[in-house]
């Protein structure tokens, strides 16, 4: 519901607040007093189009703020995606500068006019001059007539449910058909190719982890030969004869041993001569590369080169090629036992196809016993609202199966006896497509999850009983939802629960408009000046007692 609605600086409205109620709010006036201001400031509020010449003369910005009370479903995943907070309901903000220039927020956060727009048009629908009617999108038609017959057929909830889930069940078989189809067909050619890879990996059988292993033990090996070789150098620098150095220490230390003294003076030099032969040699054992080591790098060297030259050509990591034998096995596996899975799951898909079918068939049926009962309650309502010689029906049409049933659904209105049924947006202008949108809102009440409607032009061209059935459907109307009108007739202004009077004040300097609400007698005394004119009469006062509803 539309709570509140400020406006600044906007042709003629300088500074205006606004508070509506639930139910009807009629706002009434005499002609050029601003009633379409008020509408292009609403209609700005809502993300329509901005215009520099909605700019008040002589200031700078114009601003308008729309407050709403709740927020339909619809619009819980919009604002959710757009971290919009809505648990106290929506503030929507609009400012235009002289320049044309223009910005939007809800509920304080920046937003697109685009957005602005989304969410104004489930807040609020607009009949009049403002073509942004729910209704008249063909695309809402299948949707609306599903709403409707939802309250008025029983099981059509429960059985729509079951066609989303057959589709669901039908749709995803369907597609895993296609996939297994494309991946055989891609495959087949490409089988041998296949097979060979998975030969090539299961011959080399890489285990995760041993390219580390491997690279660790060659880097060891690599290592001990390189002391080995300095080990030689060593050797070769004191000795290059070949000695090695453990048996230049031994034998030096044999020599010293020959001396004939008793104590050997050099016994305690000869002691640590033999002590360093004994480490040198033990050195020398643990630094010399086995045989074993040299044969086994050659290896390590080769299973290297094979891990990562297979790991290069599978563009993986070569931890990786395992889970790459997996995949292509599984693969192989699959192009080797398509036949008893593609046929298998050919047969799902028909039997799922079928069951949808069956399904869908009977929703279409449940369709067109609500299309007749609309169009029933419709017809009914349409004479008093002088559109006798109009006609009303829903076309539905087979069309491409969806999570909706296999139906489009279009309505169609003609005006005049002998023109053929049209599409409802093409069928009707002004006043009469207003009356003609009443009419399905009061059919369809109850069924809608738009909560506030605009009429503009509803009363246009009619007077007397016809006036005094259409407020008495914008009160039904309003009975559930909230409804705001802006009207010439006395009959339709006794309906209202909240009336307001729109006024235009001048002086040597400034024009600006007002809108304030009114009760009492000084409803009374405008809904007189709406039968009598400029001068109001003891008639048109007791005339206009009669009309008041509430």
């Amino acid at each position: 519901m539309l709570r509140c609605l400020s406006i600044s600086n906007v042709v003629l409205i300088e500074k205006l607040n606004l508070e509506f109620g639930r139910g009807l709010n009629i706002l009434t006036g005499e002609t050029g007093a601003g009633k379409s201001i008020l509408m292009d400031a609403l209609a700005l509020a809502l993300g329509a189009r901005g215009d520099a010449g909605l700019v008040r003369h002589g200031t700078d910005m114009a601003s308008v703020v729309a407050e709403f009370d709740s927020v339909p479903n619809e619009l819980f995943g919009t604002l959710d995606e757009n971290a919009i907070e809505y648990a106290d309901g929506l503030i929507l903000r609009r400012t235009l500068s002289a320049d044309g220039k223009g910005r939007a927020w809800v509920n304080d956060v920046p937003v697109s006019v685009k957005l602005l727009k989304q969410i104004g048009d489930s807040l609020v629908e607009i009949h009049g001059q403002f073509a942004n009617h729910t209704l008249l999108n063909p695309a809402t038609h299948r949707e609306t007539l599903d709403l409707f017959a939802s309250i008025n057929i029983d099981g059509f909830a429960d059985l729509s449910h079951s066609v989303r889930m057959a589709y669901a069940q039908y749709h995803n078989a369907e597609l895993q058909l296609r996939d297994l189809r494309e991946m055989l067909e891609r495959s087949a050619n490409e089988r041998d190719f296949l097979a060979h890879n998975v030969a090539e990996l299961k011959k080399l059988n890489p285990r995760p982890g041993e390219e580390d292993e491997l690279s660790t033990r060659r880097a060891q090996i690599m290592d001990a030969e390189k002391s080995a070789a300095i080990l030689n150098d060593a050797n070769e620098s004191l000795n290059p004869n070949g000695v090695s150095l453990e048996s230049m220490v031994f034998n030096a230390a044999h020599i010293l041993e020959r001396l004939r003294t008793d104590p050997n003076p050099y016994s305690e030099q000869i002691d640590k001569l033999y002590n360093i032969a004994q480490e040198l040699a033990t050195v020398s054992d643990e630094l010399r590369p086995t045989a074993f080591d040299k044969d086994d790098i050659d290896a390590i060297e080769e299973r290297l080169f094979a891990i990562r030259s297979l790991a290069r050509k599978h563009r993986v990591a070569a931890d990786e090629l395992s889970n790459k034998l997996a995949d292509m096995e599984s693969q192989l596996n699959a192009i080797d036992n398509s036949d008893a899975e593609l046929q298998k799951l050919t047969v799902l898909v028909k039997k799922y196809k079928s069951e949808f079918d069956e399904l869908a068939n009977k929703l279409s049926g449940a369709r067109r016993t609500a299309a007749d009962l609309m169009r029933t309650r419709i017809l009914t309502e349409l004479p008093d609202l002088k559109l006798g010689n109009a006609d009303f029906m829903v076309d539905i049409t087979d069309t491409n199966a969806c999570a909706h049933g296999a139906d489009d659904v279009v309505f169609m209105i003609k005006t005049n006896p002998g023109s053929p049924f049209a599409p409802l947006h093409r069928a009707a202008s002004g006043g009469e497509l207003a009356r003609l949108m009443l009419v399905l809102r009061v059919v369809l009440a109850g069924s809608d999850s738009s909560h506030t409607f605009v009429f503009d032009e509803v009363d246009t061209g009619i007077s007397g009983a016809t006036a005094s059935a259409v407020g008495l459907r914008l009160n039904k109307l309003a009975e559930k939802s909230q409804a705001i009108v802006i009207t010439h007739s006395a009959q339709v202004a006794g309906f209202a629960d909240k009336h307001f009077k729109i006024a235009k004040h001048s002086t040597d300097d400034k024009t600006t408009t007002t809108v304030s609400e009114i009760t009492g007698n000084d409803r009374i005394n405008e809904i007189a000046r709406i039968i009598s004119g400029a001068e109001i009469t003891p008639e048109s006062v007791a005339t206009a007692k009669t009309l008041i509803k509430s």
